[in-house]
């Protein structure tokens, strides 16, 4: 498998008009607006899109949409994980006929699965399709359950496809220790940090991040990988303090404030589907008020 996955990838959120139907024309537009603002790949749907809330058919229609509008500028992966496992497969056949470049997957919901389980099912996902497959590791948000060096190697030398890994535990050991174990097998592995956690990830050998700050701030994100890259250390701090306060006050209240602040740029994606809660005005004029004292209003695009 020869795709390159580096640098500041963008995972958009899903534009919704306001009955809470799909927004295809402002979804066109995010995608777009990401790729020409410095975003080395697109994936999409990922938990901050509210994954959980759309529908299979919504889901491969967005999808679709991506894909178009992407066209082949830059790689795009599907998130294919779904409360049925028929389900991931079926969206993981859909993301190969409409020419996604990767699918993406977590381990299943929402049981806690045995190590075998889970190393059983990746196997099935990845020789289901031809697709590069990338892994998404994330133990805080199932209970504990999550990837290991060990079951790592194991799948590598089992599937060629599997290329990457989104890597969401926070944790620089467990990072590490998966990256130590992959790369003596496949030299090409990604390890990617799940968010805007740059400067401990590509000190280690991370490859980039998938970017939540970025449909706020894609300027300091991109500043701050090619910091890391540079080995401007000093630089790098400086932005990755920015951008970890930022990260705090988009985890809180986690899509809507998002949202929120792509109000505040100019970039209406619309409210987020119940029951999850949208923004409220108050909480809006918070963002607003440290965005500003953060710099951002300055600093970064306004609209699409």
């Amino acid at each position: 498998m020869t795709l390159v996955l580096k640098g500041v990838m963008q995972s958009p959120v899903t534009p919704l008009k306001e009955d809470f139907s799909p927004d295809y024309e402002t979804f066109e537009k995010l995608v777009d607006f990401h790729v020409r603002t410095g975003a080395t790949a697109i994936s999409w749907p990922h938990h901050k899109a509210e994954s959980h809330n759309l529908t299979i058919a919504e889901r491969k229609a967005l999808a679709e949409v991506a894909i178009k509008t992407v066209a082949k500028r830059v790689p795009i992966s599907i998130h294919v994980s779904a409360l049925a496992l028929e389900d991931t497969f079926d969206l993981a056949r859909h993301a190969q006929a409409a020419d996604a470049d990767a699918i993406i997957a977590i381990t299943p919901y929402f049981w806690k699965y045995p190590p075998e389980a889970i190393y059983t099912h990746f196997v099935r996902l990845g020789t289901s399709i031809d697709l590069p497959l990338i892994a998404y590791n994330s133990p805080s948000y199932l209970a504990g359950v999550e990837f290991t060096g060990e079951m790592t190697a194991r799948l590598i030398q089992r599937l060629p496809n599997f290329i990457a890994m989104k890597e969401a535990s926070f944790n620089s050991e467990k990072f590490f220790e998966i990256l130590r174990a992959a790369v003596p097998l496949r030299p090409n592995f990604a390890m990617i940090a799940g968010v805007e956690y740059l400067l401990p990830s590509v000190a280690l050998g991370g490859a980039g991040s998938y970017s939540s700050a970025g449909a706020i701030c894609p300027n300091l994100c991109v500043e701050l990988y090619q910091s890391c890259v540079d080995a401007d250390w000093e630089r790098a701090r400086e932005l990755q303090y920015k951008l970890s306060q930022l990260w705090l006050i988009f985890r809180d209240q986690y899509p809507s404030s998002l949202k929120g602040g792509c109000v505040i740029m100019g970039r209406p994606v619309g409210p987020t589907r119940p029951p999850l809660p949208t923004a409220s005005p108050e909480r809006i004029k918070f963002i607003e008020k440290r965005l500003e004292e953060l710099g951002i209003l300055q600093t970064e695009p306004h609209g699409w």
